[in-house]
C-alpha cells in the first residue's frame, strides 16, 4: 500500500506557511517581522535584485510564477506526502548539517556532469519530455507518446540524459512521468547503451521538492537562479547535495552565470537567449575556481518553421565550447514519432558535421564529409 504522510494534525504549520507567503508578497513588510514566522516545507522570499531583470515587470512575473508553484506545493502537502518522500526529506535535514559553503566550493564531478562533458569538439544532448509547446496553436504536441515509448528511443538514439518538465502548467507533465522514465531506464541496466539519468525540470522552490526528486529516482534537478535569487539558490544547492543529487543552475546572463559559479554551481544551463552569439557571450570569460570543472549547457530554442536551424545552432555552440545542448520543443516540431523525429534530431545534433562544409537545411549531402558520430570517433 502506498502510505502517505498526513498533515491533518499540523494545521499550525500550514497556517504559518500561508502567513509567510502573504507577508513575502509585500516588499514593505519589515524583515524583523517576516523572520519571526516559522516555516517548515515552504520558505518564501520576496523578489530580489538577482531576478531575471532589474525591471519591475519581469520581477513581478517571476514572483507570480513562484507564488503559483508554492500554492501547488501547499496542496500537495495537504493531500499527504508519500512516506518514501518523507524519508528522503528527513535524510535531507539530517545531512544538511554537514554541508557548508566550503563543501559547495570544492566538488567532485558527479555522474551526470561526467556524462554530459565529453572531449573538446563534441556535444551531448539532453532530451526534454513535455506535452505542451509554443509552436502549435493548440499549445499541445500532437500525438505525444507516453514515456515508456519515448524513453528507450532517447537512449538508443544517443541522448546523454532525459529531462522531464514536471510542471503541469508549463510542460503538461508531473512526477508520475518522472517515475515512468526512471523505471524504464532502470530496466536497461544490463543493456548497451545503458540507462540514462533523469533530470527534474520542475520549478524548484523548496527542500521538499528536492527530497521528492530524490525519492522518485532523479539524478539531478534544475534550479532557476533568476526566479529563486542568490540566497535561496544556495540553500537549495546544499539541499540537493544532501540527498546526493546534482544541480543544474539556469541563468540568463554572464552576471548570473558567474554568480551561480560563485554560489557552488558546476553545471550551467543558459536559457532565454535567442541567438548563439548571446549564449556564447553569457559564458565567455567566466572565472572558475582552480581545480573545478563547469559544464556549459545551451538551451536550443524551437523555431516557428519546418527547417532545421536548431541542429545548426547545436553545431555552432559545440564549436564555441559548449559541452551539451538542452533540446525540448525542437524535438517534436515534425511530430512525436520516436523513430522519425526526436531520435533523428538527437542523432543529427551529435553528428560529425561542420558548418563550413554542411548545413542541416541543405537538400543534398554533397560536401558534408564523414558521416561518423563524434562519440564513435573520439571515445
Amino acid at each position: 500500500m502506498n502510505m502517505r504522510y498526513s498533515l491533518s494534525s499540523t494545521s499550525a504549520l500550514l497556517a504559518a506557511v500561508s502567513w509567510t507567503c502573504f507577508s513575502a508578497s509585500f516588499a514593505f513588510v519589515p524583515s524583523t517581522v517576516a523572520s519571526t514566522v516559522t516555516t517548515s516545507f515552504i520558505s518564501v522570499r520576496p523578489c530580489t535584485p538577482h531576478t531575471v531583470s532589474s525591471s519591475t515587470s519581469l520581477c513581478a512575473v517571476g514572483a507570480l510564477v513562484k507564488k503559483a508553484k508554492e500554492q501547488e506545493l501547499r496542496k500537495y502537502i495537504e493531500s499527504g506526502v508519500e512516506e518514501h518522500v518523507m524519508e528522503k526529506y528527513n535524510l535531507l535535514k539530517e545531512n544538511l548539517a554537514t554541508i557548508n559553503d566550503e563543501t559547495l566550493a570544492d566538488q567532485v564531478v558527479g555522474p551526470l556532469q561526467e556524462s554530459l562533458t565529453r572531449r573538446k569538439g563534441t556535444i551531448t544532448v539532453i532530451a526534454e519530455y513535455k506535452r505542451k509547446c509554443g509552436f502549435n496553436p493548440t499549445g499541445l504536441i500532437h500525438e505525444m507518446h507516453v514515456p515508456e515509448l519515448l524513453s528507450p528511443s532517447f537512449r538508443e538514439y544517443g541522448a546523454s540524459a532525459i529531462a522531464v518538465m514536471a510542471d503541469p502548467r508549463m510542460g503538461g507533465c508531473d512526477y508520475d512521468d518522472i517515475r515512468h522514465f526512471v523505471e524504464e531506464q532502470r530496466r536497461a541496466k544490463m543493456e548497451v547503451p545503458g540507462p540514462l539519468p533523469v533530470i527534474n525540470n520542475d520549478l524548484i522552490v523548496d527542500e521538499l521538492q528536492v527530497a521528492r526528486s530524490a525519492a522518485y529516482g532523479c539524478a539531478a534537478l534544475v534550479l532557476n537562479l533568476p526566479t529563486l535569487g542568490v540566497e535561496q539558490t544556495k540553500v537549495l544547492l546544499k539541499a540537493t547535495k544532501a540527498v546526493d543529487l546534482e544541480a543544474i543552475v539556469a541563468v540568463s546572463s554572464k552576471e548570473e552565470a558567474q554568480t551561480a559559479i560563485d554560489s557552488g554551481a558546476r553545471m550551467l544551463s543558459i536559457l532565454h537567449l535567442g541567438t548563439v552569439e548571446d549564449m556564447v557571450a553569457a559564458v565567455d570569460g567566466l572565472v572558475i575556481p582552480e581545480g573545478q570543472q563547469v559544464c556549459k549547457i545551451a538551451n536550443i530554442l524551437a523555431n516557428n518553421d519546418q527547417q532545421l536551424q536548431e541542429i545548426e545552432d547545436a553545431w555552432s555552440v559545440r564549436d564555441q565550447g559548449f559541452n551539451s545542448v538542452w533540446v525540448g520543443e525542437a524535438l517534436y516540431k515534425g511530430g512525436a514519432d520516436p523513430n522519425e523525429q526526436p531520435g533523428g534530431i538527437i542523432k543529427s545534433m551529435k553528428s560529425k558535421s561542420s558548418l563550413k562544409f554542411a548545413s542541416p537545411k541543405a537538400a543534398r549531402g554533397r560536401g558534408e564529409g564523414a558521416r561518423e558520430y563524434l562519440g564513435d570517433i573520439l571515445m
